[in-house]
């Protein structure tokens, strides 16, 4: 599909949106289950979509391309573990395009809105977690500045 960026325009999530950003959420679950045996069945909420729209902590953007939600993605301002050396950082996550609008450029617009939402509040650390198995997710990420920099890992002993 050819997406000509006029028709593209980054905002904030408003309640109307909910519907399909509970549907994205869904999708983003499916896609993720098989890298993670622990997930379980049926519909899974990680997060409470409605709460983010009015948290000031929280940014909740949507992709909209020609009045139809494509994607969505939130920064969060968190506190930093004691150790760190900042207190605060911005946590990505939701992060997410529909896929007949991935591979272009999409993602990094969605990003680099939530990076300067993130910098407008002082804040320079931004962190998000992927799959380890998720190639293609890291490959992005990796492109748009991301390290990694560690590896969860877990152990089935029963």
């Amino acid at each position: 599909m050819d997406v000509n960026i006029k028709d593209i325009a980054i905002r904030c999530a408003t309640t109307a949106d909910l519907p399909q950003l509970a549907e994205f959420l869904q999708f983003l679950v499916a896609a993720e289950r098989p890298f993670d045996p622990t997930l379980k069945e049926g519909k899974i909420f990680y997060y409470n979509i409605e709460e983010f729209i009015p948290d000031e902590k929280t940014e909740l953007l949507v992709i909209d391309y020609n009045n139809q939600i494509i994607g969505c993605g939130y920064a969060q301002i968190r506190a930093a573990k004691p150790y760190q050396n900042h207190e605060l950082f911005g946590y990505l996550g939701f992060m997410y395009v529909s896929p007949e609008f991935r591979g272009k450029g999409l993602n990094n617009l969605l990003l680099d809105d939530l990076k300067k939402w993130v910098l407008s509040h002082g804040i320079t650390e931004v962190r998000l977690e992927v799959y380890s198995e998720n190639e293609a997710a890291i490959r992005a990420y990796e492109k748009a500045g991301f390290k990694q920099i560690l590896t969860t890992m877990r152990c089935d002993i029963s």
